[in-house]
């Protein structure tokens, strides 16, 4: 894989084309402990999710995951799968807009003039986690952090499924004082990390990985929970959930998000705005008797 690249800093690579041109997947049934995955230039990481794990390879890789299979007992090959990076992400990922946002990879220029209140600056690599802030739920998630922060002082976030990074990173731009950034999978934390590097913000945010379940136990100002209906539920359902003072739930269908609203209706909560997106996906900004 060829790159042009310079040196930003230590920690950090600014890439003037994407880093990726194509795409190397392998589908396989089966937990690979983080001991057992490849390594090398031409890996770029496992996404697990439940029982099943995606090992992603800028280059055909038959050879390496034949050896893991032969190698590792309960593993099983289902299907691979070769696309081009924008394919994987659904189009090109470029510069964009989201409200107040310029959400510009690292593979482009950096955005001209300085930032303002009205023009703030997110460098976003999403590497081959879903997150890039183009998804309808994420540019509503971004307005409700906006319509909050400009109106409260939000000094502890919780973002809960984090992705990218994005929500967290937008909470620092608009001044939130510390926020936790959290998902379970570990590629997705990893990502969000460099993210949080890549703007700066490594003394404001903190990124771990682990389940959003087990870290409501300490309240926060804000609770960002953009993230699967069975996971937000049973948040909802915690005793933490009602720490935090304000909350915004996304990621709803519309069917998922009936069931979230009977679910607050028998909380001391209340809903502040809501969003709709193409009568499918739903967003709520919320606060609790905290408030």
């Amino acid at each position: 894989m060829s790159e042009t690249k310079h040196k930003k800093t230590k920690a950090e690579t600014v890439y003037h084309t994407s880093p990726y041109k194509d795409l190397f997947i392998y589908y396989l049934k089966g937990h690979l402990p983080y001991n057992t995955l490849p390594s090398g230039a031409d890996f770029i990481g496992n996404w697990e999710e439940d029982e099943f794990s995606f090992l992603f390879f800028t280059r055909p890789s038959d050879f390496i995951v034949e050896n893991m299979l032969n190698k590792l007992s309960g593993l099983k090959l289902i299907d691979k799968y070769n696309m081009t990076y924008e394919d994987w992400h659904g189009g090109k990922i470029t510069s964009f807009h989201a409200g107040r946002f310029l959400i510009t990879p690292p593979w482009e220029d950096e955005p001209q003039g300085k930032e303002s209140p009205k023009n703030l600056h997110i460098r976003l690599d999403p590497g081959v986690v879903f997150g890039t802030g183009t998804h309808p739920t994420t540019n509503d998630c971004l307005e409700a952090l906006v319509s909050l922060c400009y109106g409260e002082k939000i000094n502890t976030v919780l973002d809960l499924g984090t992705g990218t990074g994005l929500l967290a990173i937008a909470a620092a731009k608009l001044q939130c004082g510390f926020t936790l950034a959290v998902d379970f999978n570990f590629l997705a934390a990893r990502t969000a990390l460099k993210n949080v590097k890549q703007n700066g913000l490594e003394k404001n945010i903190i990124v771990v990985q682990g389940r959003a379940e087990e870290l409501l136990d300490k309240p926060a100002d804000l609770m960002i929970s953009n993230i699967h209906f069975d996971v937000m539920k049973n948040l909802i359902n915690t005793k933490g959930f009602l720490n935090n003072r304000f909350f915004i739930l996304s990621g709803l269908l519309r069917s998922e998000a009936g069931d979230v609203m009977d679910q607050l209706n028998r909380l001391p909560v209340k809903i502040l705005n809501t969003w709709e997106r193409d009568g499918i996906w739903h967003t709520f900004l919320g606060k609790t008797d905290n408030t």
